[in-house]
């Protein structure tokens, strides 16, 4: 089972760490503003990468700084998916992206949700992410790199990067299944 979070600070919640979140959900506006204009290409490309950067660096900086929030709690996981999800719902509504991709991401992101808020509410902690889902979402960013900008000499790799992304989602999705089921079970 993943280690409890342990919460060093719990009522903070303006934290750089905190900040951080909140500015990767913030470049989901601009991320899919530059996107509607190709020649915005290399923009939007700084744009998506800062928004990579930042997930990595914010739990980090919350560890090194020793406040690790409640609030950074749920402001880091939906600053995630605000940021994907804009991307993503762009890229499908303009005819680039998979929509079963988009419903999966969306039932996923739901369901866990729905198992941290009662997880919460009955034991007022958090569990710590598991690697599998930050896999996930790092090749969810890749695959949706690869469907702004095709790889001409690989065009197979614009759906192999999909199903990776999904298959590591669905690994995810059984081990907090697991973490849950024995967190509960006692």
């Amino acid at each position: 089972m993943q280690n409890r979070l342990k919460i060093s600070d719990p009522t903070k919640i303006v934290t750089l760490a905190n900040i951080i979140s909140l500015f990767r959900a913030v470049l989901a506006v601009p991320i899919v503003y530059t996107l509607r204009d190709p020649s915005l290409g290399s923009i939007t490309l700084l744009l998506i990468l800062i928004a990579i950067l930042s997930d990595a660096l914010d739990g980090w900086v919350a560890r090194k700084a020793d406040e690790v929030t409640y609030f950074g709690q749920w402001v880091d996981p939906i600053s995630d998916f605000i940021c994907i999800l804009s991307v993503v719902s762009y890229l499908v509504l303009s005819g680039n992206f998979p929509a079963w991709f988009f419903l999966f991401y969306i039932l996923r992101y739901l369901f866990i949700a729905i198992l941290a808020i009662y997880a919460f509410n009955r034991n007022q902690f958090f569990l710590s992410a598991n690697w599998w889902g930050k896999w996930a979402t790092g090749i969810t960013a890749l695959a949706l790199l690869f469907h702004i900008w095709p790889w001409e000499a690989f065009p197979w790799i614009k759906d192999l990067t999909i199903y990776i992304a999904t298959v590591l989602m669905i690994i995810s999705w059984c081990v907090y299944l697991k973490d849950f089921y024995i967190l509960f079970k006692k």
